[in-house]
């Protein structure tokens, strides 16, 4: 590992720290994009996001690179087929609200990684974090974008989920003052 300061979160495993270093907090734009990073982010749910990581491969051949109007296509047989498959997270509501998910996105009346944008705060007006305990779980802005996501007929999209979105997508920037990504483009 190099000498550079990170979050505090980043240093525990070499995928955290690449994950950290070139991905979190980068903008994320483009629809298969966007929807594989709210699926992800779903699954994560309850779990460490470090399990999601070294899944992520798998999750991507499972759900055809997260393609929404491939995925919108699946029915019971690969609901069941996903459900034995060790490289994912086999949840069952998990793996049906991402089918589920996909469909909406196809009914969306706008581009998803637009909608979702349509939500980030203006990054004049917020301060960085000094340190991980700064960092909000949620905001009135990971709020309204669940809920409209959640109006939309999205499963899986809470705050706290879409909060964590916005961090990974680069809808926000998050990353602690000292952190050398903190002062990277």
């Amino acid at each position: 590992m190099d000498e550079r300061v990170r979050c505090g979160w980043a240093g525990s495993a070499p995928e955290y720290i690449a994950y950290h270093d070139d991905e979190w907090g980068c903008p994320l734009h483009g629809v298969r994009a966007m929807f594989e990073r709210l699926s992800l982010e779903a699954f994560q749910s309850g779990l460490s996001w470090l399990v999601i990581l070294r899944k992520r491969p798998a999750f991507r051949r499972a759900f055809a690179d997260f393609d929404p109007a491939v995925v919108a296509r699946f029915g019971d047989a690969d609901v069941a087929r996903l459900l034995t498959d060790a490289g994912i997270v086999r949840n069952r509501a998990k793996i049906e609200a991402t089918v589920h998910n996909a469909r909406q996105v196809l009914e969306l009346d706008r581009p998803l990684d637009e909608l979702l944008w349509s939500f980030a705060p203006d990054p004049g007006v917020r301060t960085r974090p000094a340190t991980l305990a700064e960092v909000p779980a949620t905001t009135p802005e990971s709020t309204a974008m669940a809920k409209e996501l959640k109006r939309r007929r999205m499963r899986f999209v809470g705050p706290t989920t879409c909060y964590a979105l916005m961090q990974a997508a680069g809808l926000v920037d998050d990353h602690v003052a000292g952190c050398w990504r903190a002062s990277s483009p």
